[in-house]
């Protein structure tokens, strides 16, 4: 082949090639100006946020929520919450299939759940991520083919899909704050820190928060770390085993299965210190029955339910924005039978179920009428 004909060779070769991104980009979602639909619900994260639209789809919509952890009562509920907002009359005419499905901790298995839901057709796919930086392909692959991805609660780190979140290093925050206000005010302090399982982003975000308070307060803090993975029994048994190493603290901070660090520390009979706990109801329950002082704040189940609101006004061509900020739910003791703390549903409830701006609110049997496993 002669000169002439190999670079007339490679540039055809690269106006395929750019064709070919064209065709791909074009599928994305554009970037468009603000204000997006249903601002009350779907607040931007930040004045920066930018605005997303993708070409309208046509309902009803096939809709993939992808989990990944899912051993403790909080996914449970999530789950729960997101079939019971998918059976609503007002949404479930809008959407012809939802499935669930958990993979446990494997990162490799939640993505390839992911890019299974894509391949098959699915118009949304919800992910609860395993790992925050390690599904930016299949964020990749879902533009290219005009699929809308929301992530949520450990969201995925890409600013080219939807994530739907409350502020989780401010959860790390709020702890600390409130455990330097409640321990001694001389003197040095130990907390105990009650982590989630190793590697989650939200674990990750709120340990960020929660060191940054505490080393901006000119205290001296020793933090002690046990993996509770959001768990009671975990939680349980790794508080009774910092306690028998002979851990006396002045203040615990447990991310999630609350209810069994306080019982670790109530059956250990060695101290009662201030505690900021996750919003389970056997964690306020306890908290009242032995006059402990809490905080009890963190992330609503109902966050899976904005999230399908979310990727359902996407579909429809509606302008969202591409980083949704949720309140936090926080209450302190003592708690209010009926009002915040629920004597006649299960221990294990989490509250925070409600998100009046979405619209968007269960009963408890709504939601004891689904179950948390895949479909």
């Amino acid at each position: 082949m002669n000169a002439q004909k190999i670079l007339h060779a490679i540039t055809l070769g690269l106006m395929v090639a750019a064709g070919g991104a064209t065709a791909a980009s074009a599928a994305d979602p554009q970037v468009v100006k603000g204000p997006g639909a249903d601002p009350a619900c779907f607040k931007p994260e930040a004045s920066s946020t930018k605005y997303f639209q993708w070409k309208a789809h046509k309902g009803p919509f096939r809709i993939a929520l992808v989990n990944g952890f899912i051993a403790n009562d909080w996914r449970v509920q999530m789950i729960r919450v997101a079939k019971a907002y998918a059976e609503q009359p007002s949404v479930k005419k809008e959407i012809k299939e939802f499935k669930v499905v958990s993979v446990g901790e494997d990162i490799s298995a939640q993505i390839a759940a992911a890019n299974n839901f894509i391949d098959q057709g699915f118009d949304a796919i919800i992910v609860d991520a395993n790992n925050a930086a390690a599904f930016k392909g299949v964020v990749r692959k879902a533009n290219q083919k005009g699929v809308v991805v929301v992530s949520f609660d450990n969201v995925i780190d890409s600013p080219d899909q939807i994530s739907v979140n409350v502020n989780q290093e401010g959860l790390g925050e709020m702890a600390a704050t409130f455990l330097l206000k409640e321990a001694p005010k001389t003197g040095n302090l130990t907390f105990l820190h009650v982590r989630g399982p190793a590697g989650q982003p939200v674990d990750l975000a709120r340990n960020k928060g929660f060191h940054k308070v505490i080393d901006a307060s000119g205290r001296t803090v020793k933090v002690v770390d046990v993996i509770g993975n959001w768990a009671p029994g975990d939680g349980q048994k790794a508080t009774a085993d910092a306690i028998a190493a002979g851990g006396v603290f002045d203040g615990i901070y447990a991310q999630g299965g609350s209810q069994g660090v306080a019982t670790a520390m109530l059956d250990a009979g060695k101290f009662k210190a201030p505690m900021s706990g996750e919003t389970e109801n056997a964690f306020r329950q306890l908290c009242d029955k032995a006059g402990l002082t809490c905080q009890s704040g963190g992330t609503g189940p109902a966050q899976s339910a904005v999230a399908i609101k979310t990727a359902l006004a996407a579909l429809k061509g509606e302008i969202v924005p591409q980083a949704i900020a949720l309140p936090t739910s926080v209450d302190y003791s003592p708690f209010t039978p009926g009002k915040n703390v629920f004597p006649q549903l299960p221990g294990s409830f989490f509250t925070g179920n409600d998100f009046p701006s979405c619209h968007i609110g269960f009963t408890a049997e709504e939601i004891a009428a689904q179950t948390g496993t895949n479909n």
